[in-house]
C-alpha cells in the first residue's frame, strides 16, 4: 500500500460544480447553439470535458468531442518539458473553431503543444479551457482563454488529475503528501 495520502482539499466537489456551470456560461455566451469541435487532452480532462459538456447542452451547445493523447509527466511528478503526441485526433477540425479542453496548465508545454497541433490541422480557430491554472510554473508563454480556478504551486490531485495514475476518481481536487519527496507503491 502507498504512503501517499491527500494532505488537504483545495477545491471541493461542490466548489467544482458551480465553477463548470459558470465556464459553461462563458462559453454559451462565445459560441452559438449547435455543435462546436471540441478535443480534450487526456487522461486528465475526462471528468472535467464530461461535466462541461452536460453543462454547455443546457445551453443548446453540443459538444463533437474527440481526445488527443499527450504524455509530458510519465510516473513522476515533475514535468520534463518534452511532450510526445501518443495518440492523435480523428476529429475534422479543418476550417472550424476549436475550444480545447485540458485539467491543469502549469509549464505551459503540454498546452501549446496542442494548439499548434491544432492550428496544424487547419482549425480555424482554438480557444483553450482549463480546470486549474497553475501560473507560478509557466515556462513557456501561453494563458488559457477560459480558466475554471488559479491553482497553488503544489501537486494537485483528484477530478481527473493524477499521480502515476492515481487519484483520478475523486470528487475534489487536493494536495497530496509525499513523504521523501515522492509517494512509494503502486
Amino acid at each position: 500500500m502507498s504512503d501517499c495520502a491527500v494532505k488537504r482539499i483545495i477545491f471541493t466537489a461542490d466548489e467544482i460544480g458551480r465553477r463548470v456551470g459558470e465556464l459553461a456560461a462563458s462559453l454559451a455566451a462565445d459560441y452559438p447553439p449547435g455543435e462546436l469541435a471540441t478535443v480534450a487532452i487526456l487522461k486528465g480532462s475526462f471528468v472535467f470535458v464530461a461535466d462541461l459538456a452536460r453543462q454547455l447542452s443546457a445551453h443548446d451547445v453540443h459538444l463533437a468531442i474527440d481526445f488527443l493523447t499527450l504524455a509530458s509527466y510519465g510516473r513522476g511528478s515533475v514535468s520534463p518539458g518534452r511532450v510526445r503526441i501518443e495518440e492523435d485526433i480523428a476529429l475534422n477540425v479543418r476550417d472550424r473553431d476549436v475550444l480545447l479542453v485540458d485539467d491543469i496548465l502549469d509549464t505551459g508545454h503540454t498546452l501549446r503543444t496542442a494548439v499548434d497541433l491544432l492550428r496544424g490541422h487547419g482549425a480555424r480557430s482554438v480557444r483553450t479551457c482549463v480546470l486549474l491554472d497553475k501560473a507560478a510554473r509557466r515556462q513557456v508563454d501561453i494563458h488559457a482563454d477560459y480558466v475554471g480556478f488559479p491553482c497553488p504551486d503544489v501537486f494537485v490531485v483528484g477530478y481527473g488529475l493524477d499521480y502515476a495514475g492515481r487519484f483520478r476518481e475523486l470528487p475534489y481536487v487536493g494536495a497530496i503528501s509525499m513523504p521523501g519527496g515522492k509517494c512509494s507503491g503502486g
